[in-house]
């Protein structure tokens, strides 16, 4: 007798695109995802240097930009996809998560693995294709600072990378320097704060994955004869700790030498790190100050200063005045951080603005002033009080800096642009 119960067919799953940008998945539907990414025609690739992966990676043109797809598990594709995101929320250099696809089928049926789409980032390398030609041992310590900036950077932000190495690292000319930027996210994690032993669990991992990668580049003739992996490896916990400590120490200055807060932020910047704020402390005795700088991604110090007093300037104008205003406001009786009866930022920063910075711009005549808007006056007198203040070696006050940088600095300037 014929079985009239009704048969069961496969239900094919539907391909789904995942994006925060409703214009990727347009650009991605062109791309043959019916097939396994090891088997894609040469001609919707892109011929780019690849980094050693765990995964299958290519490179492929998804509209006007160039992506990289990376097959991979759906859970873990999804998880690295939010990472990445949280991490391009937070300022930290790493490549652009763009989509995450799955229900991928081939031809006959069978399921394929899901893909994580990322922007490719445009002049990187990965670092074996760097060293397709030997670099010089300077190079490669400019590679290991880079990647050390990064390393920092992640840890400031809460991210325990897991898998810190060269391998899971992309590099970009910056000037006479490198950049790095994180590639793999897919054993990270991020927290409100890390303790120092994930912080030193990442370092160690770091210190032996680099150990090992320069080895296979000696073992095939691609690392230069001077350059010993094992130290080499071990200098990234160097470079880390020194790093770490000149931007997470407290230090505890004579609360008459204020210029001294200002040395210590112009290192952090030569470091290539933009202060935020400043958490500035005074001793009971009023005679010590103690301070600590928080830091932050471009583009912090004039949203924070537009938000605070309502001037919109230059990101590094912004910079200036704000860390002006945060020494400032620590002078205030008034000033008391998380305390409700304190007077709030802004209150002060309205107050500085009415108290501070309007006098001292005006006090600059109009005639000399030129072309500078204020922001760009009291910047200037405040560079030129820095300048007073070592020469002399003792701070010296708005006043006295306006009336020699009106006297000295600005007459010269102008004859020069008139000349």
């Amino acid at each position: 007798m014929e079985d009239e119960r009704p048969r069961r067919t496969a239900v094919r799953p539907e391909l789904q695109i995942s994006a925060t940008n409703p214009e990727h998945p347009a650009a991605l539907l062109d791309l043959p995802w019916e097939l396994p990414l090891d088997a894609w025609p040469d001609d919707c690739l892109v011929d780019l240097p690849r980094g050693i992966s765990r995964h299958v990676v290519r490179f492929a043109e998804a509209g006007e930009e160039v992506v990289a797809i990376k097959e991979v598990p759906e859970r873990a594709a999804r998880r690295e996809y939010e990472l990445l995101r949280d991490l391009d929320r937070l300022g930290i250099p790493a490549v652009d998560a763009l989509a995450v696809v799955t229900g991928r089928t081939g031809a006959d049926g069978e399921p394929l693995e899901p893909a994580l789409v990322t922007r490719h980032l445009v002049g990187s390398r990965p670092y074996r294709a760097m060293f397709e030609t030997t670099l010089r041992p300077g190079t490669v310590n400019r590679l290991m600072d880079a990647l050390a900036v990064l390393l920092v950077r992640l840890h400031l932000a809460g991210f325990a990378w897991g898998d810190c190495s060269l391998s899971n690292t992309l590099f970009r000319r910056d000037a006479g320097a490198y950049a790095a930027y994180l590639v793999d996210a897919e054993t990270g994690q991020i927290q409100p704060r890390l303790s120092n032993g994930q912080r030193e669990y990442d370092i160690e991992l770091a210190r032996m994955n680099i150990s090992g990668e320069l080895m296979d580049l000696e073992a095939s003739g691609a690392l230069h004869p001077s350059i010993d992996p094992i130290p080499f490896g071990a200098a990234i916990a160097e470079r880390y700790g020194d790093l770490w400590h000149e931007l997470t120490r407290q230090s505890v200055y004579p609360a008459d030498k204020r210029h001294y807060i200002e040395r210590r932020i112009r290192r952090l910047h030569d470091l290539g790190f933009d202060v935020a704020e400043m958490q500035i402390t005074h001793s009971p005795g009023g005679d010590t100050v103690s301070f600590v700088p928080k830091v932050v991604d471009a583009g912090h110090h004039q949203r924070q200063l537009l938000r605070l007093t309502g001037m919109d300037t230059e990101e590094n104008q912004a910079r200036r005045l704000l860390n002006d205003l945060e020494s400032w406001m620590a002078t205030q009786d008034d000033y008391a951080p998380g305390d409700p009866l304190g007077a709030r930022p802004e209150v002060l920063a309205h107050r500085w603005v009415r108290e501070v910075f309007r006098p001292t711009v005006g006090a600059v005549p109009l005639a000399l002033r030129g072309q500078l808007d204020p922001a760009q006056v009291y910047h200037e007198v405040l560079e030129h009080r820095w300048l007073l203040a070592e020469q002399k070696q003792q701070d010296v006050g708005l006043e006295a800096a306006v009336a020699d940088y009106v006297e000295n600095v600005l007459p010269g300037s102008v004859a020069g642009t008139s000349g």
